[in-house]
């Protein structure tokens, strides 16, 4: 069973944060990372909806970063099976790490932690979609190792 670790932060003196599977009280937290990254604000309500689904939902699994009772980072995952593949795959949904902590490692440890959990539950691949205008993102995933392997096509609706 894959079980949370604690793991040193990159930040000299702030001591050591650890990586545990996303729990209710982590809502509002996690609910201001995907503003502050959309750079827009979610109705509350809708989202709360779709987080208490998603925390039930075997298939969906989130983790954040926590260091002295702050969330600074999460990750959330969708495990799917898609035809094409012999094999299950891990998508990225979300990976945000709040603005003041980006480039101290944070995000490099999520994304390590999540490639281990998918490997553990049997996934060939982990792969995501980002948007075109996130160039550092781009570059933190190449960085990773993951190659730009396919174009992403949206059409609102």
């Amino acid at each position: 069973m894959f079980c949370k670790f604690k793991m040193k932060d990159t930040n000299e003196g702030k001591g050591a944060g650890m990586i545990r599977k996303a729990q209710e009280k982590d809502e509002s937290a996690i609910l201001q990372l995907l503003c502050e990254l959309e750079e827009t604000q979610f109705s509350k309500e809708r989202f709360h909806e779709l987080y208490l689904y998603d925390l039930k939902d075997e298939r969906h699994a989130c983790f954040v970063y926590e260091e002295n009772d702050q969330i600074s980072g999460m990750i959330h995952l969708q495990r799917l099976h898609p035809w094409h593949h012999h094999n299950e795959v891990m998508e990225i949904m979300e990976l945000i790490v709040d603005q003041d902590a980006r480039s101290s490692g944070i995000g490099h440890q999520l994304f390590t932690y999540a490639q281990q959990y998918a490997k553990e539950k049997g996934c060939e691949q982990i792969e995501l979609a980002t948007n075109q205008r996130r160039k550092r993102a781009h570059a933190f995933y190449e960085r990773q190792g993951m190659l730009q392997s396919h174009y992403s096509y949206t059409k609102k609706l």
